[in-house]
């Protein structure tokens, strides 16, 4: 785990960012925790049916700015607390991905990279999250798991990814972009390692 939160903290801290300022679109932020279960692993949240946007999609744990913010990655630490219970001094933040637009409703996402540093016990807060998956890295990095579709928006083809994580598990949209992006980002620091 030592060497990924190497490779990734130099990656981050290296890479020139992408930031979205579009006044057109609702400030949000996500995090993307890596954790550590006898190997790395990927968390990610199911949506209940019951919220406004994505229901019962996967995502990170995250959501909208609020004033009393003082930056994305606050909130999404602060996201992370209330949605599955996941404190912020467990926390260790890397960095920041590019931001990611959502293209069916009107968000601009920050990931914040950051690795769980303790054992927690996760619990999803019922109304917002049904539940918590943990993927192993590695079978994220499986070639097997990943698809690209073009979509069609407003007369624009948008390449579309999935990862099928299980049989009944599919991760896609805008958390399969930024994904892509953050396996994208490893990939080229081991080649360059």
């Amino acid at each position: 785990m030592e060497v990924l939160r190497a490779r990734l903290d130099a990656a981050l801290s290296e890479r020139p960012r992408i930031a979205l300022d579009r006044s057109d679109l609702v400030c949000s932020a996500v995090l993307l925790p890596i954790t550590d279960r006898a190997g790395a692993h990927i968390l990610f949240t199911k949506k209940s049916e019951s919220v406004p946007h994505h229901k019962g999609q996967f995502s990170f744990p995250g959501g909208i700015c609020e004033e009393r913010d003082a930056s994305r990655v606050e909130t999404a630490l602060r996201e992370a607390w209330e949605e599955i219970r996941l404190p912020a001094d467990a926390v260790e933040v890397l960095g920041l991905l590019d931001d990611t637009a959502t293209r069916a409703t009107p968000f601009v996402i920050t990931p914040v990279v950051g690795i769980v540093r303790r054992p927690v016990a996760f619990r999803p807060d019922g109304r917002e999250i049904e539940r918590v998956i943990e993927v192993p890295l590695e079978r994220l990095r499986d070639p097997a798991i990943f698809s690209t579709e073009m979509w069609e928006r407003d007369g624009e083809a948008h390449p579309v990814h999935f990862y099928r994580v299980s049989e009944a598990d599919v991760v896609w949209g805008a958390t399969a972009r930024i994904l892509k992006q953050f396996l994208d980002i490893l990939d080229e620091a081991e080649a360059t390692a």
